[in-house]
């Protein structure tokens, strides 16, 4: 190996992107996302309880009907770190949804009502009934859909993450990208079925605004009480709430690794002071007896 190709190897580790596990999505004329400010970023940032559970109010009244969260239990809805809903809250919300099973004593496969150990159920049988639904296209599973995106934020940014140990790149996109809807440049056409984007690669998506659920043309909510703890509706705290959630599901043990990683780490500056001290005490035994 060159000594070039050894630099480049160190750099990409460094930087921090992962290109082989995840493909930079800043290219053919996006616009690069805003950096956002979230209650979770930094080695002690922990999740907003309030807007986890606007967040999944927002997933399941607007993005559940086409993506699902198949790796996701109800259970981890009441579990620590999580939105902090009631075990009881999570158990009347899984019987709402119907799940296969069995079989049965006639060797059949039955429906019945979901429990909090159930997985949420996906949106489409499978893939074709969900590119009969969706012009083709088969819309992604939000499970780690917020690690799973990035873009690329250019040097010498990268470099400034990886000392700030800033992660947020891929909820910054997907909140950018539920804001970037609009109509496309003079002269720019954009084919049927796609959509105008100013922070999709390529800037036409197949998937449509989904903030038209909540919102209309003029940008006024269609029910300004769709948030029940008072928050206002904007499409800015929509898209930051739903984000924040899907975040959360992506890594819903974030709080307890972090906290985890913390102690650690208080530990290992207690073992090297320990370890400082005990080298001096045996050094200065060696000394004096020269």
């Amino acid at each position: 190996m060159t000594t070039s190709s050894r630099f480049l190897l160190a750099a990409l580790a460094l930087s921090g992107l992962a290109a082989l596990a995840q493909p930079a999505l800043a290219a053919g004329g996006a616009e690069k996302p805003p950096r956002q400010n979230w209650t979770f970023s930094g080695p002690f940032g922990m999740f907003d309880r309030a807007q986890l559970q606007r967040g999944f109010k927002v997933y399941r009244e607007v993005c559940a009907s086409c993506h699902g969260l198949e790796k996701l239990s109800f259970r981890n809805l009441s579990q620590p770190g999580g939105p902090g809903f009631t075990d009881g809250q999570v158990k009347t919300l899984a019987a709402e949804y119907k799940v296969m099973d069995g079989p049965n004593e006639s060797g059949e496969m039955f429906e019945r009502p979901a429990r909090p150990s159930d997985r949420f159920p996906k949106p489409f049988p499978n893939s074709e009934a969900a590119k009969a639904a969706n012009n083709g296209a088969v819309p992604p599973d939000f499970s780690v859909i917020a690690k799973a995106r990035t873009y690329e934020r250019g040097f010498p940014l990268y470099l400034l993450d990886v000392i700030t140990q800033y992660q947020e790149q891929g909820v910054d996109y997907i909140t950018a990208l539920l804001l970037g809807y609009e109509e496309p440049p003079q002269g720019v056409t954009v084919e049927a079925g796609l959509h105008w984007n100013r922070y999709f690669p390529g800037n036409k998506i197949a998937m449509g605004n989904p903030l038209v659920a909540v919102f209309d043309d003029a940008g006024k909510p269609h029910d300004p009480g769709f948030y029940t703890d008072g928050t206002p509706v904007t499409r800015e705290q929509v898209a930051r709430d739903v984000t924040a959630f899907l975040m959360w599901a992506a890594e819903p043990k974030m709080e307890e690794r972090k906290q985890t990683g913390t102690k650690v780490m208080l530990w290992l500056i207690l073992l090297a002071g320990l370890l400082y001290l005990t080298k001096k005490r045996i050094w200065s035994r060696l000394e004096g007896a020269h």
